[in-house]
């Protein structure tokens, strides 16, 4: 028997591309029903044409007007909101506590996504690791890296798209308003960019960081719970937006449109990354 003197050819390195970012595994076992493809587009459908729909018809209603009535407080040069602002235990529980939980939430997410994709990568070196013996990310392992991929850009991108549309709307505020003892008139959504009113408040950015939730019911391994986390995170980030809106910071359709928006956005997202 002889020897070859061929080298020997070692694997070639899997380079940290772009498809490696998102495609770091296939989807759950599919011993349990899976979403199609042609249900996300359907729910980005519903989710884009009520999110329009509410947009044009509910924003700057007597509907939005009513409801903050009630939440202010009519008593003269007393007059105040419901809640006030600068109350600090209200704003700790309803306001700072769940925003940071999120935020921690998030980039807990997107740290064990990362953290997939350098171990399915040869990129990973002797810096980094250590992290394989870490059991920072075990709570997460049942996902596929293409839905940690998900999860993590669903998170980012909901409450950015919604924090980045409230720079071109322009709507104010319903303390703002002349309504509710501010300075501004009170004008369609039209007549603020027009305008080019000094304010940004449509749609609630605080309340959408509650709604990127909406995502995890997106995720093919958890289909069977899904409409227990449509409810949960509903409640959850309705509460956070409920006292935005008694504090006067929020109208009713800004907290309602953030809602729709996150769902299209989540829908999207699934329909892009999720497919089968």
């Amino acid at each position: 028997m002889t020897l070859s003197n061929t080298p020997h050819k070692s694997a070639s390195p899997k380079m940290l591309t772009t498809s490696a970012l998102i495609d770091t595994g296939t989807l759950a076992d599919t011993n349990y029903p899976l979403p199609s493809q042609r249900w996300y587009i359907k729910q980005f459908i519903i989710g884009l044409t009520l999110t329009l729909l509410f947009t044009l018809t509910v924003e700057h209603s007597q509907l939005d007007v009513a409801i903050s009535q009630w939440l202010y407080i009519q008593d003269g040069a007393n007059s105040h909101w419901l809640v006030d602002k600068a109350s600090l235990i209200p704003h700790l529980v309803f306001y700072t506590v769940p925003k940071r939980l999120l935020l921690l939430f998030a980039v807990y997410v997107v740290a064990a996504w990362l953290h997939r994709v350098f171990q399915n990568t040869s990129t990973t070196n002797k810096a980094i690791t250590w992290y394989r013996g870490r059991r920072w990310f075990r709570p997460l392992h049942w996902l596929s890296g293409r839905e940690l991929a998900y999860l993590a850009l669903a998170m980012i991108i909901v409450p950015t798209v919604t924090a980045s549309l409230k720079a071109v709307t322009h709507v104010s505020c319903p303390n703002h308003l002349q309504l509710f003892g501010g300075d501004l008139a009170y004008l369609t959504i039209w007549q603020n960019i027009l305008v080019q009113t000094p304010a940004k408040c449509f749609p609630a950015a605080h309340a959408s960081t509650g709604f990127a939730l909406y995502a995890w019911a997106f995720v093919p391994v958890l289909w069977r719970s899904r409409w227990r986390i449509v409810l949960g995170a509903t409640c959850f980030a309705w509460i956070m937006g409920a006292y935005k809106m008694a504090i006067g910071d929020h109208f009713f359709s800004h907290t309602l449109v953030a809602m729709l928006l996150a769902w299209t956005l989540c829908a999207a997202l699934a329909a892009c990354l999720l497919r089968k």
